[in-house]
């Protein structure tokens, strides 16, 4: 498995192997991209925001949708890390991996654990999503397994299949 640097990136999206919807290229990093936040759901308030600022309540999970679509082929997986920024100020996230052939956008969990209330501006980059190369592709990709989120809009708290 290799990383793909931001050239590989740029290759790969060229080539069709990865598309990336609502692209920006200041949000492209020397081995990954940083994914915007386009919506922010607040457990215990249960709305979801939009626009302006999600005010997130001390001990408080949310989840955050991605204004950026992955696609990816059956070659392409990834991972997903929380930005710096945010861990520093005390938000803690755990994300799994991005499957070969997922396609969608992206539902991401976090917890506020500090005493204090957290704004989360829509608009700001939240994750990095790291891309990388299979040395084969997958047999089958993740909507032929279980596709449980393909095609994922928004937050996504269920399985779709």
């Amino acid at each position: 498995m290799t990383i793909l640097s931001d050239e590989d990136i740029s290759e790969f999206m060229r080539e069709g192997k990865l598309r990336i919807t609502d692209f920006r290229e200041e949000n492209l990093t020397p081995n990954g991209y940083d994914l915007t936040i386009e919506e922010v759901f607040v457990s215990g308030v249960e709305r979801t925001v939009n626009e302006g600022r999600a005010e997130v309540p001390p001990q408080t999970w949310f989840a955050i949708g991605t204004k950026e679509r992955v696609e990816m082929s059956e070659d392409i997986a990834a991972q997903l890390w929380i930005r710096t920024s945010w861990a520093r100020r005390g938000v803690i996230s755990s994300f799994g991996k991005v499957d070969a052939g997922f396609e969608g956008n992206l539902t991401l969990s976090a917890f506020n654990s500090t005493r204090e209330v957290i704004d989360v501006p829509i608009g700001e980059t939240f994750a990095q999503v790291v891309f990388e190369k299979l040395e084969r592709p997958a047999r089958m990709k993740y909507g032929e397994r279980s596709g449980h989120f393909q095609n994922q809009k928004g937050i996504t708290l269920k399985k779709t299949r």
